[in-house]
């Protein structure tokens, strides 16, 4: 399979047209709309008969809301039916964020006899050649880009190696539309922000200007960089200089590298970097801030099972925190732990702490 080994050898309608579909692409948290300006700069740098997009739902991971791009609404109306024998679908979910051809996921005559090729040629729906690419989002969901093309003219290396250099494009593009999308069409972006659960906002016009944070930004920023006291309107130097290079410019966008994450002692904080659409002239950025533990979750079954108190005594073994850790966190004496644990043990059916450890984190495997 043909691979970029650098940067892409473009030509100056590549080039031109790569530059305005990226704009297309940051233009709107809508995705409907987002696509709606792109599907033409799509169709000129990568000739298609149609195209979808398809996004899972978190609740229904083999539920997918389509997109078309062009493409008719007999596929969508068909696929619950076609999921089972889609090859593409089977093909890309193995090689996340890498496109693929339909070569490249197996013969042309295995195309040919294949269930999914017949039955859209029974709907009236020629598939030739395809060529696709599961959107690793990072989310418990996910989502795919897929070409389509009725003719027997096979997508081409450096089509490919198109596809695979929009992609990080696309996954970000996609994922910021899922996490703000919702709230951005109920009022206006910024306010949409403050709402964003579980997070805390900076908004700013690059490189200094800042126009936002939300309530509980300055402090969560206190807490993991106590050196910054009495500069409650800058952000952390390193936080700066991750900002500076995503906006550097002809800095090509790679997967992952809008979200940046700092490592402590307990937990992780996680700085997602958003580029908003533009407003009022400017393009200002969202920088989102997440602390994440670094727990093994607890079973619901074992709530059940003991007290609050000692509920969070098993969170605290399961973020591996040592005994006098979890006294210092909930305020209680080491003796008091020790109680606790000894009372935990038999009413799970665990013997020790490595007990505990072990059958959380296998609860966790997937059936």
């Amino acid at each position: 399979m043909y691979r970029l080994g650098g940067p892409m050898n473009l030509n100056a309608r590549e080039q031109a047209l790569i530059s305005e579909l990226t704009q297309a692409l940051s233009s709107s948290l809508d995705l409907t709309e987002v696509l709606a300006r792109a599907q033409g700069t799509i169709t000129q740098l990568l000739p298609a008969d149609y195209a979808a997009l398809c996004v899972s739902r978190p609740e229904r991971p083999g539920d997918y809301e389509w997109l078309g791009l062009g493409a008719p609404g007999v596929l969508f109306a068909h696929y619950p039916e076609l999921a089972a024998v889609d090859f593409v679908r089977e093909a890309v979910m193995k090689r996340p964020n890498v496109a693929l051809r339909d070569s490249d996921m197996l013969s042309r005559r295995e195309l040919k006899r294949s269930l999914l090729y017949l039955r859209c040629r029974e709907l009236g729906l020629p598939l030739e050649h395809v060529m696709a690419v599961l959107l690793d989002l990072r989310q418990d969901w996910h989502g795919g880009f897929t070409l389509y093309r009725e003719h027997t003219q096979p997508f081409s290396a450096h089509e490919q190696a198109l596809l695979d250099w929009l992609t990080p494009y696309l996954v970000n593009t996609v994922r910021n539309c899922r996490m703000f999308g919702s709230e951005a069409m109920r009022g206006d972006l910024l306010d949409a922000l403050f709402r964003y659960q579980g997070a805390e906002c900076v908004v700013l016009d690059p490189p200094e200007h800042e126009r936002l944070r939300t309530p509980g930004a300055t402090e969560l920023l206190k807490r993991w960089y106590p050196e910054m006291k009495g500069h409650d309107a800058q952000l952390p130097s390193d936080v700066r200089e991750h900002l500076r290079k995503l906006r550097a410019p002809g800095a090509e966008r790679k997967l992952g590298v809008d979200t940046w994450v700092r490592s402590g002692q307990l937990r992780d904080l996680k700085v997602t970097f958003v580029e908003l659409p533009e407003q009022r002239g400017s393009r200002p950025w969202a920088l989102v801030f997440q602390e994440h533990s670094r727990a093994i979750p607890m079973p619901e079954q074992w709530r059940q099972k003991i007290s609050k108190r000692e509920a969070d005594v098993v969170q605290g073994v399961l973020s591996n925190w040592a005994n006098e850790t979890i006294a210092h966190e909930l305020g209680l004496t080491l003796n008091t732990v020790k109680t606790h644990l000894r009372n935990i043990f038999p009413k799970l059916g665990m013997e020790s702490r490595t007990d505990l450890l072990y059958h959380a984190a296998w609860r966790q495997k997937p059936g």
